[in-house]
């Protein structure tokens, strides 16, 4: 166990100015608050915060830091109160070791809105302090360390929560080195025969290519030396997990990936690390599409290097990265390192002296919960936020948009602003028209085309891979549902007071909202609309006079209410379709919420409606319920009869893998072969084809209108993609009933 003088020395050696006495407080205070207390190791327990702030001091972090290290237990574990800790060390360190307290018992491997709620907690806490987050990984890194003495049940969890939460955080902070060991040892821990045969060959490879690697090392050094270049050159062999999940992401054996050494070169500066690239690529040929220029666009993390693919001596290929001190000290050690180069002067250190990008990406992310999304969606935005790689896109202004690897022009739209990603009709990637599905790669310019009168498809939820995308999606899609709930509940609202022989006047009715229990005009239409609120009643709050005239039922209470559910009081008795028929009969069952179990249903006869799709319910007297996706033009036709429309929603069994209905026309160039391309991709995604029927154009060009049977809308979108990619396609439309 390191000693209190040893603790001092380190601290002292990257801080001649360091608050010694402070430092001697905290840890004799921390050691007789944890007493006798022992770790399942055995050890005394107050070993493990001495080995966290240890783990800190090689991030060179300030006193503060170090001594809520040394303290991060003693509210949750001992006697100690926040007003003790405040009293004797400050409110910076008492705050501090309060948010590690709230923190203690995170357990975020459980359901998905607890975990989502959990979640929330700890990046609200970092937000207010990124140091919390220093001091949590380095917490999380030593009880890593010693998870061997945790019992076996434990193990796999704490691991997979790592996995799942706090590698990816450090990532998102730049916090290289202290990820890679983080993710190692859970690999180590939930994949212990995989872990042990990587290391296996990676020693073995090692082991035979020692001279070869010298031998590159030397041969840079003299490239270098003849350019006049300064330059540090170390080879490098990449991480047990890092090299696993390449394996898993890419399909390949391990004798197959070409990366597992690299070089690192260091140079004084930044002309120096352009020299240096110039001077590779002028004695060796380069592998093409392999070189990345993280200095002039450096990762949301922070991350600036040049990375750059040679084929080198023997024919081998040889990966580098060519950075300056500054940099790898910024790559290994994240946002801890951004206190250093706050006061730095020189050309190198503009960038890093700024506030950090990683920093301002976690603002960003805790400014989402102050946007009303759920816990649930919360969690998907952020999982999405750590786990994808990035492709850096630019507007037409040149400014830069980073982006998750898939990602789409519409979540590059939304990335842009919001109302730029509502107003979305299409897109040109590099001055070509594309399709909004078209995945973005490094380096494209893309221009979005607006229209005041677009309002984004929910499908579109499906087809973006951002969280800002999706809650934005979500976020428009019940702000349209709402204004047709609030339109149909107008006019119910208003035919309500024309039989009570009365006005209708907001005026009137705002001034009564306190007997409704609603807080404007609209949320009253709103609830009529949806069928919580009876018309009757909005005429009688503003007329009480006004008599009730309602059926009553044989409970003597008024009937259900007359709005969009029409058939059932909404927020009362849920009821399911025992059967969901296709229109010609025939077809998988399909339990949807808000109607009658009594009512046959059906699906429109044109076109058909897939999970995924909004849907409304038309009421056919003696017939049943006819489904129809919300941007179906046969809807039209009943405008004027508010009272048949239902609300329904999907409640589809994922496990089932049931296909519905669905109708497109392909327009295909008529040659040979070209039917069977089409049907094939079709084939290919399982999707069955239930009709089909082909009508000529011109001599050049066939409609083929294909009845599908699809798992939902995603599925469909993949279909209809890939189809467009078909040289003997021309266009796709989907027939929407």
């Amino acid at each position: 166990m390191m000693r209190q003088y040893e603790l001092v020395e380190r601290v002292k050696a990257y801080n001649p100015n360091a608050d010694e006495a402070l430092l001697n407080r905290a840890y004799v205070y921390a050691m007789k608050a944890h007493g006798l207390q022992l770790r399942a190791s055995g050890d005394p327990y107050f070993s493990h915060p001495l080995e966290v702030a240890a783990i800190l001091t090689e991030l060179r972090l300030d006193d503060a830091t170090i001594v809520a290290a040394l303290l991060h237990d003693t509210i949750e574990d001992t006697d100690t109160t926040r007003d003790e800790i405040d009293a004797l060390f400050g409110k910076q360190i008492g705050s501090l070791v309060e948010g590690l307290t709230k923190l203690k018992k995170l357990d975020l491997v459980t359901k998905e809105a607890a975990q989502a709620e959990n979640l929330r907690r700890l990046l609200l806490a970092i937000a207010e302090d990124v140091r919390v987050l220093l001091v949590k990984l380095a917490d999380r890194l030593h009880n890593l360390r010693t998870l061997h003495f945790v019992p076996q049940s434990k193990r796999a969890r704490i691991a997979q929560e790592t996995l799942d939460i706090y590698a990816p955080l450090a990532a998102r902070m730049g916090m290289q080195a202290l990820r890679e060991e983080l993710e190692d040892i859970c690999f180590r821990t939930l994949f212990a025969d995989a872990y042990a045969t990587i290391m296996e060959r990676l020693n073995r490879l090692a082991a035979r290519n020692v001279e070869a690697i010298e031998e590159i090392r030397k041969n840079f050094e003299e490239i270098f030396a003849k350019a006049g270049l300064k330059a540090r050159v170390t080879g490098r062999q990449k991480r047990p997990y890092s090299i696993w999940r390449k394996m898993e992401r890419k399909s390949v054996a391990f004798e197959q990936l070409s990366d597992i050494f690299a070089f690192r070169v260091v140079a004084p500066d930044v002309p120096a690390c352009y020299q240096a690239l110039g001077a590779l690529h002028t004695a060796w040929p380069t592998v093409p599409g392999r070189f990345k220029d993280y200095i002039s666009t450096p990762k949301a993390n922070d991350y600036r290097s040049i990375h750059t693919t040679i084929v080198g001596p023997g024919h081998q290929r040889v990966e580098v990265q060519i950075r300056t001190e500054a940099m790898q000290r910024l790559a290994e050690y994240g946002i801890a390192a951004h206190a250093l180069y706050k006061d730095a002067a020189g050309p190198d250190n503009d960038v890093l002296a700024r506030e950090s990008r990683a920093y301002g990406w976690l603002r960003r992310t805790v400014e989402l919960l102050a946007e009303g999304d759920n816990p649930e969606e919360f969690l998907e935005h952020t999982k999405l936020e750590l786990f994808n790689d990035q492709v850096f896109c630019f507007t037409p202004k040149g400014r830069l948009i980073a982006l998750p690897r898939g990602a789409t022009p519409i979540d590059f739209a939304y990335a842009v602003h919001t109302s730029v990603g509502n107003e979305c009709v299409g897109v040109k990637i590099n001055g070509m028209s594309e399709s909004l599905v078209t995945p973005l790669n490094n380096g494209d310019e893309v221009e979005i085309i607006r229209s005041d009168a677009q309002t984004p498809p929910a499908a579109w939820e499906a087809l973006v891979v951002t969280g800002k995308a999706r809650s934005a999606i979500r976020r428009a899609t019940r702000s349209a549902v709402r204004a047709q709930y609030a339109g149909l509940g107008r006019q119910i609202v208003q035919r309500a007071f024309e039989r009570a022989g009365k006005s209708f006047a907001e005026e009137r009715l705002r001034g009564v909202l306190h007997r409704l229990a609603r807080a404007s005009v609209e949320d009253v239409l709103a609830a009529v609309g949806r069928g919580e609120m009876h018309s009757i009643d909005v005429v009688r709050a503003v007329y009480p006079e006004v008599k009730d005239e309602r059926p009553q039922t044989s409970m003597g209470v008024p009937a259900p209410a007359d709005g969009w559910f029409g058939l059932e009081q909404a927020g009362a008795l849920r009821f399911k379709a025992p059967e969901v028929e296709p229109a010609d009969g025939q077809g998988p069952s399909l339990p949807i919420r808000g109607l009658r179990g009594d009512l046959p249903v059906r699906f429109a006869p044109n076109g058909g409606a897939v999970p995924g799709d909004r849907i409304v319910g038309i009421l056919d007297p003696g017939q049943g319920i006819t489904i129809y996706p919300i941007q179906s033009p046969a809807l039209k036709d009943f405008d004027d009869h508010p009272e048949r429309w239902l609300d329904v929603r999907w409640d589809v069994d994922l496990a089932k893998r049931e296909r519905f209905p669905v109708r497109i026309v392909v327009t295909s160039i008529n040659e040979p072969g070209s039917l069977a391309l089409i049907t094939g991709i079709i084939s290919n995604y399982e999707a069955n084809i239930d009709d089909m029927s082909m009508v000529s154009r011109s001599p050049d060009f066939h409609d083929i209108v294909f009845d599908l049977g699809v798992f939902d809308a995603k599925h469909l979108g993949a279909i209809i993609a890939d189809l467009r990619q078909a040289p003997v396609v021309s266009n796709i439309l989907r027939v929407n009933g």
